[in-house]
């Protein structure tokens, strides 16, 4: 990184036009902060010793550099923590699509097209506001793309507080929003960290479906819905599937019974709006996707990270634990011989979740299929 002189420069008065240069980009708040992170990097080390990240080898795989970001971007002093709103309502009820058990529910955050270009390029156009005031310096951009602490930095940029669910909570907007960073080597003032202020509230601990929380402020990611429909890549360990209950990919339960949430204001932001009836669509529907379709339907969306077999297998979790409806065996067994085994397996636990043999579905699906043929 290279620094302009810095008798050249008023950082106090640059810090404010950084502030005010970024609501005129559409960011709800921004703050400043240094690099300091040593408690955070003993709570992260503590974290992935426990072994709480599961498959997540990427936690541990670049070791200090997620921790100490003058080492991941040499030269870095400070960093600029900015905030998104992407709270997506008035559209589908949250709660309601959760108490209707044939419905999908998606994390809220994934209704709309992928966060992370539009984040991306709003910290480079910040980056380009900086530049034409003071000329080169020394910068870059993250949108939870590298290894970085954004929590962390946010709460000592004063975005806000680590709830006991780990999400970052601010006072004013409760928790629906996408962190940014910009990584400097400007020596700009810092602001203060935002203080704690859950208190004895256990909301989001005793909503959790599968335990996940399993102490204030520590997250089993294992157990957690958002890890195991996402992140995790093999079967969904069996003792867990009943707790899914509807979420297909992620789950929003501990944000939506946070009662900082009810300060949140729905996005401004189009991008963030749901597509495709995706706030609300019926299981079967989607269960019905083929590759194809699946591709399609979620370009531009987080979605499609997770590929169509696991797409497959969420959903045939959820339908598993539908209730026991003609409709739901048949869209099961249709997908009973399916090529993955990943699916298969999801598919023949669904169909005994249901009290349905998988044999006595195939027979089903044989039948079907003459009566089709012969129709």
């Amino acid at each position: 990184m290279s620094q302009p002189a810095p008798d050249a420069i008023d950082y106090a008065d640059l810090a404010r036009r950084i502030k005010a240069w970024g609501r005129e980009l559409g960011f709800q708040q921004i703050g400043i902060t240094d690099v300091d992170l040593a408690d955070a990097e003993r709570r992260l080390l503590d974290w992935l010793a426990a072994g709480y990240h599961g498959e997540m080898d990427y936690m541990a795989r670049h070791g200090s550099r997620r921790s100490r970001p003058a080492e991941l971007e040499p030269g870095t002093l400070r960093v600029i923590s900015v905030r998104l709103d992407y709270w997506p309502e008035p559209a589908a009820d949250s709660r309601a699509v959760l108490e209707d058990p044939i419905r999908a529910f998606i994390s809220r955050y994934a209704l709309g097209r992928d966060y992370h270009k539009l984040l991306r390029k709003r910290l480079q156009k910040l980056a380009a506001r900086i530049e034409q005031a003071i000329g080169p310096f020394g910068y870059r951009a993250f949108t939870d793309s590298a290894p970085v602490l954004e929590k962390p930095l946010a709460q000592r940029a004063g975005l806000g507080w680590i709830g006991k669910h780990t999400n970052l909570i601010n006072a004013r907007a409760g928790s629906w929003f996408f962190l940014g960073e910009l990584y400097t080597d400007l020596p700009l003032p810092v602001d203060n960290p935002a203080d704690n202020h859950c208190g004895d509230c256990r909301a989001c601990i005793d909503v959790c479906p599968t335990g996940a929380i399993i102490a204030p402020y520590t997250l089993d990611a294992r157990r957690c819905i958002s890890y195991l429909t996402i992140e995790l890549h093999g079967p969904i360990p069996e003792a867990l599937r009943p707790l899914l209950g509807n979420h297909i990919y992620g789950c929003d339960d501990c944000q939506l019974v946070c009662p900082w949430n009810r300060f949140s204001q729905p996005t401004p932001e189009t991008d963030f709006l749901p597509r495709h009836g995706l706030d609300a669509a019926a299981l079967i529907e989607l269960f019905g996707w083929d590759e194809a379709t699946f591709l399609r339907r979620t370009e531009g969306s987080p979605i499609r990270r997770i590929g169509h077999q696991r797409w497959l297998r969420n959903l045939a979790v959820a339908l598993g634990n539908a209730p026991p409806e003609a409709a739901i065996t048949e869209a099961l067994a249709a997908r009973l011989e399916h090529p993955s085994p990943l699916v298969r397996e999801h598919v023949e636990w669904a169909l005994e979740n249901l009290g349905v043999s998988p044999e006595a579905a195939r027979m089903t699906g044989v039948q079907a299929g003459k009566w089709a043929r012969n129709s």
